[in-house]
């Protein structure tokens, strides 16, 4: 059975399940970083075929931050999970003067597990129309930075990678900095991780509902993605509990898979995982975009 996830590290971590042991990984580069002792952030790197076919990812960056302790509410913790974000989001966009930065909120803000991307644009400085009002070309201080929520197919009718591409003429960014719910095959990721990627992104993936893939290739734009995992595949959610429990897994495998609904999980205590999240993401954007101003 194929455990639906979009995050790397437990890609790593099953792999390193299936092939008994842990350690180096062929095509594979990581190391862990510490930023106290409740926040950290490992860094994978995919180098080559060989680490794409381990991993079942596209070679490039990958940077999971965990955040232990966030779900009781402490303020000081976000504000540092916020500063730890942007000093790994530094490593993937670099400011400079002239620096113009798209932020994509993918999502459905009326439907919570699905409203991260919504919300945290919302709290993004978003400075181009400063730029056009002052014909400013670049600053020392902040980038000239939009913003853009596209909504979901279901509600425009309209193709997000289309209305995206649109956005982008119009803006013209160096980068676009694209933020979306996740799945995950481990529910206390749910309020606790945070994974950074310059592979792109699949609009609606944490959802179960796949459009066309957002990358440089099909945008014309480095583009960076934070994701926060949201949900969890009902399927993989029952196996991963069951681990260690049954004798027969493929037997349970092939009755869920025969028999089992195409449902997604979230925790009860989403609205608040939501807020806590985007408060971060969008204090670790705000950040890296506008380092004169955000510290």
């Amino acid at each position: 059975m194929d455990y639906r996830t979009d995050l790397a590290i437990e890609n790593v971590e099953m792999y390193d399940q299936k092939r008994g042991k842990t350690g180096d990984i062929d095509g594979v580069f990581m190391e862990k970083i510490d930023y106290g002792e409740d926040i950290r952030a490992t860094r994978i790197k995919i180098l080559n075929q060989q680490g794409e076919k381990a991993l079942q990812k596209p070679a490039g960056n990958y940077i999971t931050i965990e955040i232990d302790g966030l779900i009781d509410g402490q303020e000081e913790l976000k504000v540092r999970a916020g500063k730890a974000l942007g000093e790994e989001l530094k490593k993937l966009i670099n400011f400079h003067y002239f620096l113009k930065v798209l932020v994509i909120g993918l999502g459905n803000d009326r439907v919570t597990p699905d409203a991260l991307g919504p919300y945290t644009v919302s709290k993004v400085k978003v400075t181009r129309h400063l730029f056009i009002i002052y014909e400013a070309e670049g600053d020392e201080e902040m980038s000239c930075v939009s913003g853009f929520i596209p909504g979901v197919t279901g509600s425009t009718g309209m193709e997000t990678a289309e209305l995206i591409k649109q956005a982008a003429e119009i803006s013209n960014p160096e980068v676009i900095l694209v933020v979306d719910s996740l799945a995950a095959k481990n529910i206390e990721r749910i309020s606790t991780t945070i994974q950074i990627n310059d592979t792109g992104i699949s609009p609606g993936s944490g959802m179960g509902n796949q459009r066309t893939i957002l990358n440089e290739q099909t945008l014309g734009r480095r583009v960076i993605s934070v994701g926060v995992p949201t949900v969890i595949d009902s399927s993989t959610l029952i196996m991963d509990a069951l681990q260690g429990y049954i004798t027969k897994p493929r037997e349970v495998e092939d009755y869920i898979e025969q028999n089992g609904q195409n449902m997604i999980v979230t925790s009860t205590d989403i609205d608040q995982v939501i807020k806590d999240f985007s408060d971060i993401i969008s204090n670790g954007i705000n950040i890296t975009l506008h380092p004169g101003i955000y510290s």
